[in-house]
């Protein structure tokens, strides 16, 4: 569904650099594009925005990071981390710093690409169901590879068959449910974002064109808040994730009220 009735700015430009050679490259493999038509999605073309952004400050930030007088943004950055650490060590445990890296860089790029869409001539590329579908099926590969490293092959199967303490006769029963519970999490994760932003964006559209100026602020506003709280909740639905696939000594089922406290918040 396009909110738009003709493409941005920006993606214009991208498509007539790069298009001739993403078509020319795709070509070979029965990709054929209309003429006229754009070769390199909107949604595409945020997400590289976003990875640019993210990669250019990180690259400032490195150059500035200093021990003995940390700047002020340093400093902030410093205990998001370590919000975020302390996070994964409290439900994961001492390992839960190894899953830093993968669950701090899917929270800062939903973050960034939720509050994209406030910015005029951009969109927000989580409102797009492909982009939010792409790191649902990330944080689901990423949790069961884990799983299956921490637990082996039998011991992760044990884990789908019964909760601690049921009897073995159980699992002919648990077993499937499982299987869908575990499959349903892609859905659950990239349909809520995806909503949510879309709404968002589409609110903030029909206000702009009915009054230009002053009606879509307050939105805009609230639409800072639903950004990061969605990003939070994909966090804390990717540890919860994480947790019952990587710690041998709890199951799933013993995260499930605090799944559902984060489904909540949503």
């Amino acid at each position: 569904m396009e909110k738009l009735e003709h493409p941005l700015l920006i993606v214009q430009w991208v498509n007539a650099l790069l298009g001739p050679l993403v078509a020319a490259a795709l070509r070979p493999l029965g990709i054929v594009f209309q003429p006229g038509a754009p070769v390199i999605p909107d949604y595409i073309v945020m997400c590289g925005l976003v990875v640019v952004a993210l990669s250019v400050l990180s690259f400032i930030l490195r150059s500035r990071l200093s021990v003995e007088d940390p700047g002020k943004v340093q400093i902030v950055v410093e205990d998001l981390v370590g919000a975020l650490r302390g996070m994964l060590e409290e439900y994961i445990g001492p390992t839960g710093r190894n899953y830093l890296t993968l669950v701090g860089t899917v929270g800062i790029f939903i973050l960034v690409a939720n509050l994209m869409g406030l910015i005029p001539g951009l969109m927000a590329p989580t409102s797009n169901i492909n982009v939010t579908l792409g790191c649902a099926l990330t944080v689901w590969v990423y949790y069961h590879v884990h799983g299956l490293k921490e637990q082996g092959l039998l011991g992760y199967l044990k884990h789908f068959a019964a909760p601690p303490g049921a009897p073995i006769w159980m699992a002919p029963i648990y077993f499937p449910i499982e299987i869908i519970s575990h499959a349903s999490r892609v859905l659950s994760l990239s349909v809520r974002l995806f909503g949510n932003i879309f709404g968002e964006e589409l609110v903030i559209l029909i206000l702009f064109s009915i009054v230009p100026f002053l009606a879509p602020l307050p939105m805009m506003f609230l639409g800072i808040i639903t950004a990061s709280l969605q990003a939070y909740i994909f966090v804390m639905l990717t540890i919860i994730y994480l947790t019952g696939a990587v710690s041998v000594e709890h199951h799933d089922g013993g995260h499930d009220h605090q799944e559902v406290a984060a489904l909540g918040a949503a």
